[in-house]
């Protein structure tokens, strides 16, 4: 498919590879990518989502959004084999946006391609951009060029931020709902736990600065008043194409976060110097904030080795944080690729010894942490059901570590609880480990009336011929 697709659409997979590079392993081992931009999009007041693709894709989508907590419908246009080959699925397409642009419902309407109508080229690039006053973006997500969710979110927010931007170049646009801000403002790049842009615009009050917009945003008008914003933060380093579109609008962009005492300090730092705020201000401003961080880290200890890996994008961010609480972390593994914008914290984990996996693969999680036999391992649920499998204590980085406050004080100790909790936990796991040891592995996986047939003579007999093919593999790979 991605072959047919490069051959359909060559200038959107060329973006997709520049912008999402892949390496060491090319396949999203998550959820469906889809699922980050669908997110996006259902998150937002007054926009429709629709979906163009494989059914069973569709339903697996709809069911995990609303188990999420979507609370509203996806829209999706189904095919056969004979409308994807014909066109008329993009008829279908078109029609069903026609029907759905109700200016007094909708501010804007996203219909995503998933894999099987990129790869054959259904050219949502020729839907109307804007029908009855509702705006129409269409994107690609196809999981062959997109290699997470993550990166996905990144999409969609990329390809409503350039149409907003048209519209601002093109004349007069809304204010946001609160007004603008007396101050300059900030836009903060990457889905964050509720309370961590209010902490940061605390942060920002003692250099004249407040926290714009945090892009994915939930509204569109919330779009003019990010890309009215001087300057960008890409708290989470990944948004290669929302960066872009802030770049193309003559925005400066400054990576890392207020993460800790000595992210809060450089970060702050360097907000300050994109805006030209004095070094007395920037001063004041560390000086208000260090204090009480390094005694938040210094009231709430974490002591023990922690193996951390996920695919949210703010893995670095988090180890910044765990070693500064006094943790011991010799391995961090994030899905998504090494971007610029994440340099800082990968020199700095790197400086303390840490080995740092972009692109990091499920193999590679489970290889650091059986190889580190941590106290705790941090990571997403195949590698915290491996973990508990070899009585490790385990955490799922996604629901137990996302969910709480990372910037500034509030987030100095938040995970201190939860990861003390855990680790304390390893007696507990070692006692159901030995109390389950034997159930359900191997010859006994699965559920059972009575004891399984046990054929050694039949895996025997398959090995050979498993043995025979890898030989015939490699005979022809000298050749």
């Amino acid at each position: 498919m991605a072959g047919a697709a490069r051959e359909a659409n060559p200038e959107m997979m060329a973006r997709f590879a520049a912008d999402y590079p892949v390496g060491p392993h090319d396949k999203p081992q998550s959820m469906c990518p889809a699922f980050g931009s669908l997110r996006v999009g259902l998150r937002m007041r007054r926009v429709a989502t629709v979906l163009s693709g494989s059914a069973c894709c569709v339903y697996g989508l709809s069911f995990v959004s609303h188990f999420y907590g979507a609370r509203r419908s996806v829209g999706y246009v189904p095919f056969n084999s004979e409308t994807l080959v014909t066109g008329k699925l993009f008829e279908d397409i078109r029609d069903a946006v026609h029907e759905m642009a109700d200016p007094d419902r909708y501010d804007a309407i996203v219909v995503t391609n998933l894999c099987v109508p990129t790869a054959s080229g259904v050219p949502l690039k020729l839907l109307p951009s804007e029908i009855n006053g509702v705006r129409i973006v269409g994107i690609d997500v196809p999981g062959f060029g997109i290699p997470t969710h993550a990166e996905a979110k990144d999409v969609l927010a990329g390809a409503m931020l350039k149409y907003a931007r048209a519209e601002i170049e093109a004349g007069p646009v809304q204010a946001p709902v609160s007004g603008r801000s007396d101050r300059p403002t900030v836009a903060l790049l990457g889905e964050m736990f509720p309370a961590d842009p209010m902490m940061i615009g605390a942060m920002l009050a003692p250099l004249g600065l407040a926290a714009g917009p945090v892009v994915p945003c939930r509204e569109w008008r919330e779009l003019y008043a990010a890309l009215d914003c001087d300057v960008a933060a890409a708290i989470h380093p990944f948004y290669t194409a929302a960066v872009r579109e802030f770049q193309q609008a003559g925005r400066r962009i400054v990576g890392s976060a207020p993460v800790g005492h000595d992210g809060t300090a450089t970060w702050l730092a360097a907000i300050g110097a994109a805006y030209g705020v004095s070094a007395d201000k920037i001063a004041a401003a560390q000086n208000a904030f260090l204090p009480a961080i390094r005694g938040a880290l210094a009231a709430t200890p974490i002591k023990g080795r922690i193996t951390l890996s996920g695919y949210e994008g703010s893995e670095l961010l988090v180890a910044r944080l765990l070693i500064e609480s006094g943790a011991d972390v010799p391995y961090v593994g994030t899905a998504c690729a090494r971007s610029p914008w994440s340099d800082l914290d990968r020199q700095w984990l790197e400086d303390r010894g840490v080995a740092v996996k972009f692109r990091a693969s499920l193999e590679d999680d489970c290889a650091a942490m059986e190889g580190f036999e941590p106290d705790l391992a941090v990571g997403t649920t195949p590698v915290v059901q491996k973990a508990k499998a070899l009585g490790i204590p385990a955490l799922y980085f996604t629901n137990l570590i996302s969910a709480r406050p990372l910037m500034g004080p509030a987030g100095a100790g938040s995970l201190a609880q939860v990861v003390n909790a855990a680790i304390a936990n390893r007696d507990r796991m070692t006692k159901m480990r030995g109390f389950f040891e034997g159930v359900g592995a191997g010859d006994t996986a699965g559920i059972w009336e009575g004891s399984p047939n046990l054929r050694p003579d039949f895996r025997a007999a398959h090995q050979k011929k498993l043995d025979k093919l890898a030989k015939a593999a490699k005979a022809e790979e000298m050749i």
